[in-house]
């Protein structure tokens, strides 16, 4: 993704106001080396070496441009200080403002006071501030045949104001439909567990990748941090486990992703030197417990019915569905919502469409809820398999916690 390069090299620009600034010395903007690409910007004078001048334009033309402009200058002196009120702009820093003279580019103008002559100038001011947008979630297939809901925060800066003018009609919306659609076609070659697992990289990539795009329209992209709504569909090979992500600490946002990347990598390693030995391994040790009938589970319901309150839905906001595999192989349905009133559980179906879904076996759901089987311990060896938002689901924990306080026979 990384190994091809556009071939832009970007380097430092004096502007008029001492302002440092970037410009591109891609073979695109200078006359001796010249391919047509048919892009707006073919037409833009020599950027690279602050040149405005139009050699394309014939003498006779010259001419009555120098004699229109003299004649505005004249009209404006003679007016003054009346024009002032309509010639003179203010501009602040952050700002510049890019003149077209009798249809002519010309350099751009600020920060302070600056002179626009009327009826033959036109102008636009460029704000060189970080802005920001939002991807709105979309459903991405991944590399091993998964579907997930991926957003993003994107952050940009014009570094040019006179090629944001010109090489692009509408800048905003060019990057919003840029930004998605480089963040589908990239997502689409990792796998679901590289996109769980490796955001923070992924994000940094996503944006050198937009830069390439975005460079000859006189935009920078700062910052992309992809957001995962949720898991759709598992792989088809397999399912990938989901990942539990700590609370971001304020001030360590940026620590939190390595941080996390490094305690996946070690349980996966600590999880397959674990399978070789039948003793420690939760697969033995759910293997060699007993088999329960159905009657445990719905004890289990009547234990949660026991325990629902106002302040536990007011703290959760959440419904859950359980598909719960027994022993012989049948699925049976079970759900607790906690949305409103007082909340409510049961066999089947709940009344509204919940915002989580859990599979899992019929022994994991009871060790889970009497704390023999820690929520993280069954998400990492794949015993519990999540549709939806994580952190949604890991507000279940709120209810067991619940459970073990009160404690419940099941």
């Amino acid at each position: 993704m990384l190994g091809k390069s556009s071939g832009y090299e970007y380097q430092c620009l004096s502007q008029r106001d001492g302002t440092p600034g970037l410009f591109s010395s891609h073979s695109v903007f200078t006359h001796s080396n010249y391919d047509q690409r048919g892009l707006s910007f073919d037409y833009v004078p020599k950027v690279s070496q602050n040149d405005f001048t139009d050699k394309s334009q014939g003498l006779l033309s010259w001419i009555c441009n120098l004699i229109v402009t003299f004649l505005v200058f004249l009209f404006t002196f003679i007016t003054f200080p009346v024009s002032g009120w309509f010639v003179l702009k203010v501009v602040p820093n952050y700002e510049r403002i890019v003149v077209f003279r009798l249809g002519r580019i010309r350099p751009p103008k600020g920060p302070g006071v600056v002179l626009v002559l009327p009826l033959i100038d036109q102008w636009q001011k460029v704000d060189l501030r970080t802005r920001a947008f939002s991807v709105p979630p979309c459903k991405v297939t991944t590399k091993d045949g998964g579907l997930v809901s991926v957003g993003a925060d994107i952050q940009f800066r014009i570094w040019s104001p006179v090629m944001s003018v010109v090489a692009v009609q509408d800048l905003n919306a060019s990057t919003r439909l840029t930004a998605q659609n480089a963040m589908m076609q990239t997502l689409s070659k990792k796998t679901l567990r590289e996109i769980q697992t490796e955001r923070i990289k992924l994000g940094e990539h996503l944006g050198m990748d937009m830069n390439e795009m975005t460079k000859p329209w006189g935009l920078e992209v700062d910052r992309v941090e992809l957001i995962l709504e949720g898991v759709l569909r598992e792989p088809d090979g397999g399912h990938a486990g989901p990942v539990i992500m700590p609370p971001s600490v304020p001030g360590l946002e940026g620590l939190a992703g390595p941080i996390q990347q490094l305690a996946m990598h070690f349980l996966s390693q600590t999880a397959a030197s674990q399978s070789s030995q039948d003793s420690v391994s939760f697969a033995d040790e759910l293997r060699s417990a007993p088999a329960v009938s159905v009657s445990r589970v719905d004890g289990l319901m009547d234990a949660v019915r026991s325990v629902l309150s106002e302040q536990l839905v007011h703290q959760v906001q959440a419904s859950y569905c359980f598909q719960i595999t027994t022993d012989s192989g049948h699925t049976n349905s079970y759900y607790v919502d906690l949305t409103q009133g007082a909340g409510a559980c049961g066999v089947g179906v709940p009344p509204r469409e919940p915002d989580v879904s859990l599979s899992m076996s019929e022994q994991d759901l009871l060790d889970m809820f009497e704390g023999r089987l820690r929520p993280f311990a069954a998400y990492s060896s794949s015993r519990l398999r999540v549709q939806g938002d994580l952190n949604t689901a890991m507000k279940l924990e709120t209810l067991i916690k619940l459970l073990k306080a009160t404690s419940c026979p099941l």
